[in-house]
């Protein structure tokens, strides 16, 4: 299943693995701005409604 690279799959290997990885690296850090910039809005919307 796995193609033969030869002398260069340790290279190709690693730029995979560095691409999964900063894949999964933007992914997490956009989840938890997403949550960060959720909770910043219900903060202003209850805000908001208290002062009419």
């Amino acid at each position: 299943m796995m193609p033969d690279l030869g002398k260069y799959a340790e290279t190709v290997l690693s730029s995979y693995a560095a691409s999964i990885a900063l894949l999964v690296a933007l992914v997490v850090f956009s989840i938890l701005r997403g949550r960060k910039v959720r909770a910043e809005m219900e903060k202003i919307e209850q805000r908001m409604s208290r002062n009419g």
